[in-house]
This record gives C-alpha cells, sequence and structure tokens, in this order.
C-alpha cells in the first residue's frame, strides 16, 4: 500500500506565514493607496478634534503603504510591525467616531456594520503581530 508523504508541521506553518504576511501587505499597499484615491471619505471619517484632517490623510495612507511594503522586507519587516500596530491604534478613534455618528460619509454602510467593524483592529494588530514580529 502506498502512503502519502508525511508533511512537516513546520513547515506548512511557515508557508501560512508568508501566505498571510503577503495578504495583509497587499491589503494596506491596497488601503493606504485609497488614502490618496479618495481622500474625501477618509477626512471625513477623522474626528473634528483632531487637527488637520487633510493631513492626516496623508500621512495614514503613506504609512499604510510604506507598512505593507516594509512588510515584505526581511531587514524592515521588525520595525514595519510595530509602526502598523501603532498606526492601528492610532486609527481606532476615528473609527470609533464613526460608528458613533451611525454612518460613514460617502458610503452605505448600516450603523451595525459600523460597531461591528471595530473589534477588527483587534485582529488586524494580531495579524501584524503574527507575520512581523
Amino acid at each position: 500500500m502506498k502512503r502519502w508523504p508525511q508533511r512537516n508541521p513546520d513547515r506548512v506553518i511557515q508557508s501560512a506565514l508568508i501566505i498571510f504576511r503577503w495578504i495583509l501587505a497587499l491589503f494596506f499597499i491596497a488601503a493606504g493607496a485609497n488614502h490618496f484615491r479618495t481622500p474625501g471619505l477618509y477626512i471625513a471619517m477623522i474626528p473634528p478634534w483632531m487637527p488637520w484632517p487633510a493631513a492626516l490623510n496623508v500621512i495614514s495612507g503613506a504609512a499604510e503603504i510604506l507598512g505593507g511594503l516594509g512588510l515584505l522586507v526581511t531587514r524592515t519587516r521588525h520595525l514595519a510591525g510595530w509602526s502598523l500596530i501603532a498606526l492601528l491604534v492610532a486609527v481606532f478613534p476615528a473609527n470609533v467616531h464613526v460608528a458613533l455618528l451611525g454612518h460613514m460619509p460617502g458610503t452605505h454602510f448600516s450603523p451595525v456594520t459600523l460597531w461591528a467593524r471595530l473589534p477588527f483592529q483587534a485582529i488586524f494588530i494580531a495579524w501584524v503581530w503574527w507575520v512581523a514580529l
């Protein structure tokens, strides 16, 4: 009887790590690019008590792009990971602001969706931690 070859669990985990790192990097690069494609959407999310919304949009968009690219480079991965975690914490007030408003300008998300997306910040932080740190 012919047996299937045994898979090395460490190799499977390492392969999954690489695949999930690429997925996350592409997500951050695309999300960062969207800050420049549709800035009004992101600027409208920034709470009114935060200064310079247009500048904050550019800074966060650039940080997402650079962080995503940084995840793909071994030498910068650790710094990119910590930077993306800091960014996810920093943008959380904007996500709470939108949930409290009950609508995200420029979209058709329901209030339930806006509240449901808040826990995803923690999931993204854990994902960055896993693939970068």
